[in-house]
């Protein structure tokens, strides 16, 4: 499929290679290990990343919880973000200690391999570190971790995802949980890549819960439903192994995500001007 779509305005893609790797211990008695579950990496990629966090005799108990921040670097521009508290918090942390967590990102598209500039793999800077989220005082962020990586386009033959009809534009707000997404309509759906294997579905999303009683989410594939359910929460991540025959024997197969009941905010707010029917926000779609 010639189009590059997915709707993300970032994109990444990736051979692992550690072009220096550099350790700022700007803590006492504190280091950090990260590891990827995938290698190479790439973009538009799922995958684990673990971190292995050491205490040493030297290390100074925390007098309060702090938040990791995990920060991605294109050039200038933070691609991914994937701030978390730690368990166990870090205030309970220890001296010569080992703290293990394993997190869940996805490295979204940033390469574009069609400008003449492009050699064939961009660098990416990950910094990671400690911040108090609820300091007013100007406390500075303290980074632990930085390492310079870099990455490549996808494999070839990964499937490209079109968005095609039932689709609003993008919208971005870095205060937001989700931080970008796209709204659907009462249906919405892409155009898929036919890979004739089994293959991983991932939709990260939120629904209005708080807008829409007991909202069904369907999802479908070629008309034929795999999934229905009513969200407990607003936001959502379904992951799902897809075998070869759902996809059917053509090159492309139809995703269509629907819920029941739509909404329309300005009936619900009467401040609102927003007359768009709408059906749920979608973060983003992974399909390899």
């Amino acid at each position: 499929m010639k189009c590059r779509s997915c709707f993300w305005i970032i994109t990444v893609a990736a051979i692992l290679a550690f072009v220096g790797c550099q350790k700022k211990t700007a803590i006492k008695g504190v280091s950090l290990n990260v590891a990827f579950a995938e290698t190479p990496l790439s973009d538009n990629l799922i995958t684990d990343v673990t971190f292995t966090w050491k205490t040493g005799k030297d290390f100074e108990k925390f007098d309060r919880d702090y938040h990791v921040f995990v920060h991605f670097w294109h050039n200038d521009n933070m691609i991914l973000q994937d701030d978390h508290a730690p368990t166990p918090a870090t205030s309970t942390w220890e001296k010569n200690k080992t703290y293990t967590v394993t997190r869940r990102i996805f490295i979204p598209k940033f390469i574009d391999e069609f400008n003449p500039q492009f050699k064939g793999e961009e660098p990416l800077r990950l910094s990671v570190g400690f911040v108090n989220p609820f300091d007013r005082s100007g406390e500075p962020a303290r980074e632990v971790y930085s390492e310079k990586i870099k990455v490549v386009p996808p494999p070839i033959g990964t499937p490209e995802v079109i968005y095609e009809s039932g689709w609003y534009d993008l919208e971005i707000d870095n205060n937001a949980p989700l931080k970008q997404w796209r709204w659907t309509a009462k249906e919405a759906k892409c155009i898929i890549d036919n890979p004739r294997r089994d293959a991983v579905l991932v939709i990260k999303g939120a629904a209005n819960i708080a807008a829409v009683k007991d909202q069904k989410i369907i999802f479908k594939i070629n008309d034929l439903a795999f999934d229905e359910f009513i969200p407990n929460e607003s936001l959502f991540e379904k992951t799902y192994r897809i075998q070869k025959e759902m996809l059917g024997d053509k090159d492309e197969f139809v995703l269509s995500i629907g819920v029941n009941p739509p909404f329309i905010p300005a009936k619900i707010r009467p401040a609102s001007k927003d007359a768009r029917e709408l059906g749920l926000q979608v973060s983003f779609i992974y399909f390899r």
